[in-house]
């Protein structure tokens, strides 16, 4: 970590943080020192908690499991861009299999995560240790009873015991990796069946799971003294309170498993509430994120129900709102924009072959809340609404017949156009229709915080589909710890469809998680009638320039014509440097003769005229000097796409105008 970046993450905390970190680096020393509980104590009762549904459901394509945990025993491990990475087994947990760079095993805490020449790629190092194919293992031999598997979960969670010494290396540095690696161990423990499980048996059985309950206690014992707090108290801090609160109610063996649990489950209730604004979306300014946090809620909420000690009904109605928000921004093909980072992490993998998270949240929120418009939405872009597996392991063996009895007669769709506390608007005609035009446009908050770790630069900018297809996107995230270039183009101003000043991002950037200075946006004015949406808002991100500018945008969309106008403009002095960028999805055809523009995507045309003052350059997978052209689906995959460029200098304020007709070939 340079000076300069420690300067700026110490400008972003409080006194009261400053304080906080000082005490937890004394705290960190005295560790270091061996002045920690390594062991548990005796516990003060045997019998463990019960699992998250009452019947462990069995109704599955048993085949499809079997050859999941078949491949994770020959070594073959999904870990984000290497969907198949061999990594033995067990593998060679503190090992980076995207570098091959070995971690050292030295005291957690004071390890530099960031430092790639120390650890390689820290996503790709931490992802196997999450231990979803522990689950998978479970679940083959819960539903094949199949010793093999039993045993491929005995030897993974030895070597892992073996490698991973409490408190040595890469794996004992995040709160939140413990605690996501206990919500899976909390899965599997009960797919295996429980305290009562074959793998316990005699005296080596013993043995393991008295070596597997002290990795837990260690678990538990290091996120309650580690907390993400302050500045830092996102998606982290719910993470870290749900796996301490799922680990304490899955084995409240000890006694300090009470004060655990009533502590966690009390801040957690609390931070969801916090965190998930009253609309129903996750201040963090990102959707990947916002699904993590929904299933955060799901998976915690349905373990405190099976032990007695629900949350209150204020959180379930915040699931609901925010399950909503998903429903209202999905189109009719079943697209949810990309807004902000995304990094592909899975609380639990209970579906080895899952696709789309938000689909499956749809349909366990179906079920859950007896939804038509969640079950409707559930089967966007798809042949029929289906009750997914992940949906079926959570719910049960029972849930495929509820999600069916769902009555489908009154669905009243969009559920919400408007979500004032995001500044997310959803406009546009003839939604869930083959004839569909959503715009979702974005005057929002960067992030959540002083850091707004997670929010990108994308003030004013906005996302079009047509008749379910995705025309206009958000191009995604790509990366995270490393690729500095990459981190910084796909986060900033113009990966995304909004205007740039001066060739400088409409926020200050301090490091890959770390923003400095902030663009505040607003809406000034939003009108919808059966002819016309309108949406009007600015941001003063520009004004921290030597002439100062306030971008205002203006989206007019009429509906009888299908037209959409997009004004611009720049309010301000001197002489400056204007960039307006339009991201077309991937299967978007684009030619451009001068300011004219001709999109087309399946049976969907789309015309444009661009700015008279600006001249147009189309843009594919260009990398230097700058990249632009660029689309990522998934964590560490990137494919070029075709990105436009309105260019131009302005002397004084401007007003720039986009016009976008859509019609269809048939």
């Amino acid at each position: 970590m340079s000076l300069k970046w420690k300067l700026h993450r110490l400008a972003a905390m409080s006194g009261w943080e400053v304080g906080y970190r000082v005490k937890q680096r004394v705290q960190a020393s005295v560790e270091q020192l061996g002045l920690h509980a390594a062991a548990p104590p005796p516990p003060a009762q045997e019998r463990t908690g019960a699992p998250w549904v009452a019947t462990l459901p069995t109704g599955f394509n048993v085949d499809k499991y079997r050859r999941a945990a078949d491949s994770i025993l020959e070594g073959r491990f999904p870990v984000f861009a290497m969907s198949a990475a061999a990594l033995g087994f067990p593998p060679q947990w503190n090992r980076d299999p995207k570098t091959g760079r070995q971690a050292p095993l030295q005291f957690g805490k004071t390890l530099n995560y960031r430092d790639e020449s120390l650890v390689g790629d820290i996503k790709y190092l931490w992802e196997p240790s999450r231990h979803a194919q522990l689950v998978t293992l479970a679940q083959a031999w819960h539903l094949t009873r199949e010793d093999r598997y039993a045993q491929g979960c005995r030897t993974l969670l030895t070597s892992w015991f073996d490698q991973c010494p409490y408190p040595s290396g890469v794996h004992w540095t995040s709160s939140l990796e413990h605690s996501i690696r206990l919500v899976n161990w909390s899965f599997a423990w009960h797919l295996l069946g429980g305290e009562g499980s074959p793998l316990f048996e005699g005296a080596a059985g013993a043995a393991f799971k008295q070596r597997w309950l002290t990795s837990v206690y260690q678990h538990c014992q290091f996120i309650a003294g580690h907390f993400s707090r302050y500045s830092s108290a996102n998606n982290h801090l719910l993470g870290e309170l749900m796996g301490l609160f799922v680990a304490a109610l899955t084995w409240p063996l000890w006694k300090r498993s009470g004060r655990w649990k009533s502590m966690a489950q009390r801040e957690l209730e609390a931070q969801m509430l916090l965190q998930n604004a009253e609309d129903g979306v996750n201040r963090e300014q990102a959707n990947w994120y916002h699904h993590e946090v929904a299933d955060m809620m799901i998976v915690s909420g349905l373990i405190a129900r099976a032990n007695g000690c629900d949350f209150s009904t204020a959180y379930w109605h915040r699931l609901r709102a925010m399950l909503q928000y998903i429903a209202s921004i999905m189109d009719a093909g079943g697209h949810v924009p990309n807004f902000g980072d995304a990094d592909d992490a899975i609380i639990a993998r209970l579906d080895p072959d899952a696709a789309d998270v938000y689909h499956s949240l749809l349909a366990t929120g179906a079920v859950l809340f007896d939804s038509a418009e969640f079950k409707f939405k559930a089967g966007s872009g798809r042949a029929a609404a289906e009750i997914d597996d992940k949906t079926r392991w959570l719910l049960g063996d029972g849930a495929a017949a509820r999600f069916d009895a769902i009555d489908m007669a009154h669905v009243s769709l969009p559920v919400r156009k408007n979500f004032p506390n995001a500044g997310y608007y959803v406009l546009g005609d003839r939604f869930e229709t083959n004839r569909e035009v959503r715009i979702v446009a974005d005057a929002g908050p960067l992030g959540y915080l002083s850091i707004a770790a997670h929010g990108h630069a994308d003030a004013l900018s906005f996302t079009l589909s047509v008749g379910g297809k995705e025309i206009l996107i958000d191009p995604g995230t790509y990366a995270y710890h490393t690729q500095r270039m990459w981190r910084d183009y796909f986060k900033g101003t113009s990966a995304h469809n909004t205007v740039r000043v001066d060739g400088v991002d409409q926020s200050v950037s301090g490091g890959n998680f770390l923003w400095i200075k902030h663009a505040q946006a607003q809406v000034i004015a939003l009108e919808r009638t059966p002819l016309l949406d309108r949406w009007v808002a600015s941001h003063g991100g520009y004004s921290r320039l030597k002439h100062p500018v306030t971008h205002r945008r203006e989206i007019q969309f009429e509906k009888q014509h299908s037209r959409l106008q997009v004004t611009d403009e720049l309010l301000g002095s001197g002489s400056h440097r204007i960039e307006i960028f339009w991201h077309f999805a991937e299967q978007c055809a684009v030619v451009a003769n001068g300011r004219d523009v001709r999109v087309s995507c399946g049976d969907v045309l789309l015309s444009m005229t661009l700015p008279e003052e600006l001249h147009c350059n189309v843009q594919r997978g260009v990398e230097r000097p700058q990249p632009i052209g660029w689309l990522s689906r998934s964590f560490d995959v990137k494919v070029p796409t075709t990105t436009l460029v309105a260019s131009g200098r302005i002397d004084g304020a401007a007003r720039l105008l986009t016009r976008f007709n859509i019609d269809f070939k048939s």
